[in-house]
């Protein structure tokens, strides 16, 4: 192993096995998170919209679609799903009259918490005496793959 920065050919391999684990860890936790859902009976894309107003505090449907890389619709039809559910409160917004804000309730409140606490509990599983600096290495690769897409359109 070798600290040099790699030619971009071989760059470009080693990549390609960091997607090859991505897709399939992603699509595994999501479907984790849609087997514990009955506990708090969120959808993995309520909880993407509830995590996001817990982390930022009041957005817009726009803006969490950009956060999230996802399509206006679809932030929209989770929002709409969260409100029926009490967990969101949609206010008006004193910087733009026709994109309201959307801000979490006290119920939508708990019910992130205890999502992210119950997923704090199962990470604390994960081995391999990983350290600081390799969890550090993974978040930087994995930033400068997501900026490498930052153009891709989502709507």
């Amino acid at each position: 192993m070798t600290d040099k920065p790699l030619e971009p050919d071989d760059l470009a391999l080693r990549l390609t096995e960091v997607f090859a684990l991505v897709g399939p860890l992603y699509r595994r936790v999501q479907r984790k998170v849609e087997q514990a859902a009955p506990i708090e009976g969120l959808s993995v894309g309520v909880r993407a919209v509830l995590d996001l107003l817990r982390e930022h505090g009041p957005m817009t449907v726009p803006q969490m679609g950009r956060e999230q890389a996802l399509s206006r619709q679809f932030v929209q039809r989770m929002v709409n799903d969260a409100a029926a559910q009490q967990l969101v409160e949609i206010i008006p917004n004193p910087a733009h009259r026709r994109s309201s804000l959307i801000r979490l309730t006290d119920g939508g409140r708990a019910a992130i918490t205890a999502v992210t606490s119950r997923e704090h509990a199962l990470l604390r599983q994960v081995g391999g005496d990983l350290t600081d600096a390799d969890v550090r290495a993974c978040v930087r690769v994995l930033t400068e793959m997501l900026e490498l897409f930052d153009h891709v359109d989502v709507n």
